[in-house]
């Protein structure tokens, strides 16, 4: 009797171990513009090859990577050959196809490596908008002393001037919503920040600082 209660709490034990490995891996939702600001590099880049490096208890995947361009950087990492991420999605790790699209890739760089993870900015470069592929290559830097503040239930509002209210997440249910496709935080002379859509270079006299 006793066997089997100890086989039951292995098999039970396992079950949790999965569950746990499961959900481990949790991300609260980021503006692209944020993602941005807040990584060390972002580059453009096909991934041509990959090779799990047996460090840790899951590895460390270790993508090659041809960088196409470079948006931010250049201080850390002129350019980058090798990204590196967990092995385990569950650790947060991301999977990035070898030699079909080119992606974009952010992280950050430790001991002159660089990492990226599911919390991290990575899309195939194909499914990003205008608006954002503009955001990476002008506008997102002019908004890098501003912040975004997400929006999760009515009522919200601005707490200071260099705010930009996110409200993607009332009616997107956690999918990247209009303002995150469409739209730059961008700080004007006055000091205020605000939100930023439009094909020309932004004139700092007539953004509308309500819009959208």
């Amino acid at each position: 009797m006793s066997r089997c209660v100890l086989s039951l709490l292995v098999v039970l034990c396992s079950w949790s171990l999965s569950d746990l490995m499961l959900e481990a891996c949790t991300c609260v939702p980021i503006h692209p513009q944020d993602a941005f600001c807040n990584s060390d590099i972002v580059i453009r880049a096909k991934v041509v090859g990959k090779k799990l490096m047996k460090d840790g208890p899951f590895g460390t995947m270790q993508y090659t990577v041809k960088q196409m361009k470079m948006y931010r950087g250049f201080d850390k990492m002129p350019h980058v050959q090798y990204i590196y991420t967990e092995a385990s999605e569950s650790l947060c790790g991301v999977k990035l196809e070898v030699n079909k699209y080119q992606y974009l890739i952010t992280g950050r760089v430790y001991d002159g490596k660089v990492y990226t993870g599911l919390c991290n900015l990575n899309e195939k470069w194909d499914r990003l908008t205008l608006s954002q592929r503009k955001g990476l290559n002008h506008r997102y830097h002019l908004g890098c002393g501003c912040k975004i503040k997400p929006c999760y239930y009515l009522p919200c509002f601005v707490t200071s001037k260099n705010e930009c209210l996110w409200t993607d997440m009332l009616s997107s249910f956690g999918q990247p919503g209009y303002q995150s496709k469409h739209y730059a935080c961008i700080k004007q002379k006055e000091g205020y920040c605000s939100w930023y859509r439009g094909w020309a270079p932004p004139d700092k006299t007539t953004i509308n600082a309500t819009d959208p």
